[in-house]
């Protein structure tokens, strides 16, 4: 995909016109978004040009685009005029962070604030309060807000910058409410109290003006907000509608794509949004982003970054992107080359850089795991994404405790940072707690629902605990929302043999097999195949310990001849598949599988096998003694028999 230098000057104007937009309602992350998109361009060939080349003449046929957004409503465009000064007193406030000033300055007193009444009725307050008083407080009727009443004559970029100051202001009021991470009322106990009174001033406004049908008395500023209030009282799908008119009356603004990202669980809800999205370069990074939360690993979604690359060669967003498919592929080293020329080309970004040093953990890489820590705290200390490498780093070095204080400063920053929840939680697994695992787990679940790591490490806390059905079902959605890693089909497997129900988890291993070395999950690996099992053993190619798990299971379902199959083709794993390749060798699993069909040889009554089987373990002195024991039953029953023999010929 190429770009006409007329429409690469249109694409430009309208990220410009974004970015100040954005920044006027105060949606500074869509406007940073859009700037670093702005400057991610090829250079041209006016901009090649020696700066001595250039003249303080003014040449009027070279004007710079135009950056202010145009208004095509007169009528706001007046009422923008007539706020102007208030508008601007407002935008300090903001930001300032005196968000009730700001909202103040154009909503009247008579919009729903709070409900500081309900506090005096809440366990908390009634258990630190005496009895006495107790008595006194309970006949006291809840306060009701003042219906809700929006002030005529003021422009939507007003409108909505005011109730957005008052939507963080509960946001903020939220978090000091909630106290310490994890505490008791941390959670979905305490709320956003301002949501109720937003939404009921938005709703006052849009039901004049036709509602969710009429797309010609809005700006889409509004939309957004009201679906993002939505999402907040959990109605997903009127929320999805809002969001899609937003996008489509404001493409520009990355807040409002991001939004309804989040409400895309699976690759059919994709599908089905697609057709009501904008035509615009905007739905194409959206697709890509939308891919890469939902683990696709198709040719489409690499060709469209491959465009979009062309067009935004130097996009430190789809860079990101780009290692980020590279990561949930686990192509490791192509996903760290692309994180470093990332961090080279841009070393004080820190978006996505806890993914990078998830990804040095994995590895493990320590000095450049160190390297990224420090220079992450040089850049800026109170950010989450520092404080999420400072506590893989500890973790790599096992000190779990300074991991998890640095995942609870994340969150103090951060309480929606979903991947300082998903980590703190690894790190209360590996402390054997539990109880505080599951919940941060929950939390993780809570703010993205589509990460498998949250199901997998509730499936794990579950497991713990020994409650195997609940561990099954966390498990099943980890491997239904990442069905091509085979560690998901395993904890299936492995939970289905928990539960008593062998002839699933038997199928579950198998499809880790086939996801773990690419073989069709529906082909047969038993005995009963016709083809020869040993004949699909690639060396090194399938894991050893799964062969050995799906054995035993046949080994419980009295299924032995299987069971033989699975132990032949888990110490086929030692040899290559081709002459000059190497296996894997011998390890404690395939040594296991060696003295397993050492037994079976010997209670079939094969000697010649038995006595292979017994040395080779002697030799790689693994269950020596138990093979030893082998060999010398072996020597005396052979022995026997060719006493027989002798005795039968005479």
């Amino acid at each position: 995909m190429a770009l006409s230098s007329e429409q690469q000057t249109e694409l430009q104007t309208h990220l410009q016109q974004a970015v100040v937009a954005c920044n006027e309602r105060c949606l500074y992350f869509a406007a940073k978004w859009a700037a670093e998109l702005l400057n991610s361009f090829p250079p041209s060939a006016h901009d090649t040009h020696d700066d001595a080349s250039d003249t303080d003449v003014d040449d009027d046929n070279e004007l710079p685009p135009k950056t202010q957004p145009s208004n095509h409503d007169r009528k706001e465009a007046r009422l923008e005029a007539k706020e102007l000064p208030r508008y601007l007193l407002a935008k300090s406030l903001f930001d300032c962070r005196e968000y009730e000033r700001c909202a103040a300055v154009f909503l009247p007193s008579q919009v729903p604030h709070s409900r500081p009444s309900q506090d005096v009725l809440s366990p908390t307050k009634l258990h630190s309060t005496p009895k006495s008083k107790q008595r006194a407080s309970l006949p006291v009727k809840p306060h009701k807000p003042q219906p809700a009443q929006l002030p005529k004559n003021l422009s939507q970029k007003a409108l909505f910058l005011a109730l957005y100051a008052r939507y963080l202001s509960g946001e903020k009021r939220k978090n000091e409410d909630s106290e310490t991470i994890l505490g008791p009322a941390d959670g979905p106990v305490t709320a956003n109290k301002e949501v109720a009174g937003i939404l009921a001033v938005l709703e006052e406004y849009f039901s004049p003006r036709g509602g969710i049908q009429d797309l010609n008395n809005s700006q889409g500023w509004l939309d957004y907000l009201y679906g993002l209030l939505l999402m907040k009282t959990k109605s997903d799908g009127l929320a999805k509608q809002w969001l899609l008119r937003s996008v489509n009356l404001n493409p520009y603004n990355w807040s409002a794509w991001l939004e309804l990202g989040s409400l895309v669980g699976s690759v059919e809800e994709l599908q089905q949004i697609s057709d009501h999205l904008p035509q615009n370069i905007v739905k194409f990074l959206f697709y890509i982003y939308c891919s890469q939360e939902l683990f696709l690993q198709t040719p489409e979604v690499y060709n469209s970054l491959a465009q979009m690359l062309s067009i935004f060669p130097f996009s430190a967003f789809l860079a990101q992107q780009k290692a980020l498919l590279h990561y949930h592929a686990r192509d490791h080293d192509t996903a760290m080359q692309i994180f470093d020329n990332l961090l080279a080309a841009h070393p004080h970004r820190l978006d996505g850089m806890e993914i990078f040093s998830n990804l040095l953990y994995v590895l493990p890489n320590r000095p450049k795991l160190a390297t990224l820590a420090s220079t992450a705290s040089d850049t800026d200390k109170f950010r989450p994404e520092t404080n999420c490498i400072l506590g893989n780093y500890y973790s790599l070095i096992s000190e779990h405790e300074k991991a998890v204080l640095h995942f609870r400063r994340a969150l103090t920053l951060d309480r929606t940072f979903q991947a300082a929840w998903t980590l703190m939680g690894h790190e209360y697994i590996e402390l054997k707690n539990t109880q505080a695992a599951i919940e941060s787990y929950r939390r993780a679940v809570v703010i993205n629902r589509k990460d498998y790591r949250s199901w997998y490490g509730l499936g794990q806390g579950y497991e713990m605990l020994e409650c195997y059905s609940y561990s099954l079902f966390y498990y099943q959605r980890a491997a239904a929302l990442c069905p091509g890693d085979p560690k998901m089909w395993a904890a299936v497997g492995n939970a289905y043999s928990k539960c008593g129900k062998v002839a699933n988890a038997i199928q579950a291993y198998k499809r880790a097999l086939a996801v773990g070395s690419q073989l069709d999950a529906t082909s047969s690996f038993g005995s009963n195949s016709n083809q020869d099992p040993l004949s699909q053993a690639v060396g090194g190619a399938l894991d050893p310990q799964l062969l050995f798990d799906i054995a035993l299971l046949y080994e419980r379902s009295n299924q032995f001849s299987e069971a033989a199959a699975f132990m032949e083709l888990c110490l086929a794993q030692e040899e290559g598949a081709e002459e000059g390749e190497e296996g894997l060798g011998v390890t404690q699993v395939t040594s296991r599988a060696r003295l397993w069909l050492a037994k079976w040889s010997y209670g079939c009554g094969e000697w010649e096998r038995t006595m292979e089987l017994a040395n080779e373990l002697c030799q790689d002195g693994v269950e020596v003694e138990e093979a030893k024991g082998l060999v010398r039953d072996v020597r005396a029953r052979m022995a026997v028999r060719e006493r027989e023999e002798e005795e039968g010929g005479e």
